[in-house]
């Protein structure tokens, strides 16, 4: 710059800026930052202007006073000034009562309470649900049927479902309470989270929660990501090929989503949990499928390992936790979140490894899947009372699963994958 600013001075800035293959903008804006004044240094401490500690005390005592406690600032100080006294402006009044916390609407207004967001972990199946109620249409225009849904958001399966010809308090009660005790719920295992609707709400369903020992929680107001498994799931269903754009009856729907939930929990491969089912993840045999890819791909590796550049190809592991609003990366966090930082994805036995949890029963029958049976019988005149559908499972105590790391996970591949190729 120091050159340029020589040659500029014998010549032209553009010939001299060109010389020095300098762009002109850079030229200028190096000249006005030289020949730019300093900035005074701001000064540090308080404002000459500010009032004293005493001062401010003197304008507190005399704005509470027996005299001024139900006037308004600026009022006080015309009064004041009218005895030739002036102790501060009306804006600092109102500065020094904000301070104290004596300045408010003067209506009785309701005021919204600040809702905190929840953060709900869950790190293995009957955890944590997540329960909802959507919207079929009927047959005419304005006719509705409710479809309530209870969903595990670790293993995505859905553990209870319903369709009803209202919303109401007292199905959801019911729906709730059979299935807990279908999935054997223990008092201090599961939290359940929903919105806020009047159902979720109601009072009934929450003395039942607390007879069962089961953790309420709710999402913020109008915050539709606080629910964000029975929202996905609820689009899944929706825009499934063959769902229709209106039902004919309720039989109508409870037909639908009886073949809809029997595939979603045993046929769909879900993205979110290794695009594996929700049936598979819930009840404990994720492990023996991962295993089967594993040998699959390190048999498809041996054949043409040309084929895969990088590496050897891996199944998609599982998830160890699922998360409701997880935390920020640089808030504080308890060792299943610490867990998680460290090994980003391993198996289900890694993360239930320190307790013992209870587990549904697979089916009696080797290879079969539970099946969804009929529900409660009921009249048709009678709206009041409902069905509901819910998987029949039994549970079995004392079943707990492996301990596996993934440094363990990775030797067992690579077994796997030597076996493979010594077969050949």
């Amino acid at each position: 710059m120091m050159a340029a600013e020589e040659l500029a001075k014998k010549g032209k800035v553009t010939k001299a800026c060109e010389a020095m293959v300098l762009p002109r903008a850079s030229f200028y804006r190096w000249r006005r930052r030289r020949d730019a004044q300093p900035c005074r240094p701001r000064r540090s401490g308080r404002s000459p202007r500010a009032l004293t500690e005493s001062e401010r005390h003197d304008v507190i005592e005399m704005l509470n006073s027996k005299r001024f406690v139900d006037q308004a600032p600026a009022a006080v100080w015309a009064t004041l000034l009218d005895e030739e006294r002036y102790l501060c402006s009306v804006r600092t009044m109102y500065r020094l009562l904000d301070g104290h916390g004596e300045v408010r609407e003067r209506r009785n207004q309701l005021r919204h309470p600040s809702y905190e967001k929840p953060e709900l972990l869950a790190t293995g199946p009957n955890e944590v649900w997540s329960w909802d109620i959507t919207k079929l249409l009927g047959p005419e225009k304005w006719t509705y049927f409710y479809l309530y849904v209870i969903l595990d958001i670790y293993s995505r399966y859905v553990v209870g479902w319903m369709v009803a010809h209202q919303e109401s308090a007292s199905l959801a009660r019911r729906l709730i309470e059979e299935t807990c005790r279908k999935q054997g719920i223990e008092p201090g295992q599961l939290t359940l989270h929903a919105d806020r609707g009047s159902s979720m709400g109601s009072k009934s369903v929450a003395f039942l929660l607390a007879d069962l020992g089961v953790t309420k929680t709710h999402s913020r107001p109008h915050v539709s990501n606080d629910n964000p498994y029975s929202e996905s799931q609820f689009k899944t269903l929706k825009y499934r090929p063959g769902f229709p754009k209106r039902f004919g009856s309720i039989q109508d729907a409870r037909a639908f989503c009886q073949r809809f939930f029997q595939w979603y929990n045993a046929e769909h491969r879900h993205s979110g949990i290794g695009y594996l089912t929700p049936e598979v993840v819930h009840f404990g045999r994720a492990e023996e499928v991962l295993e089967t890819r594993a040998r699959a791909l390190a048999a498809a590796h041996a054949a043409h390992p040309e084929r895969f550049v990088r590496r050897a190809p891996r199944p998609p592991a599982l998830p160890t936790a699922a998360w409701i609003n997880p935390p920020m990366r640089d808030e504080p966090v308890g060792r299943a979140s610490e867990e998680i930082d460290a090994t980003p994805v391993v198996s289900l036995a890694e993360a239930t490894s320190d307790t013992e949890r209870r587990k549904p029963a697979l089916p009696d029958r080797p290879g079969s899947t539970p099946t969804i049976p009929r529900g409660v019988e009921v009249l048709e005149d009678d709206r009041s009372r409902d069905r509901f559908e819910s998987p029949e499972v039994a549970v079995v105590p004392g079943i707990t699963s492996s301990t596996m790391t993934s440094r363990e996970r990775e030797e067992r591949y690579s077994k796997i994958a030597l076996q493979v190729s010594q077969s050949r």
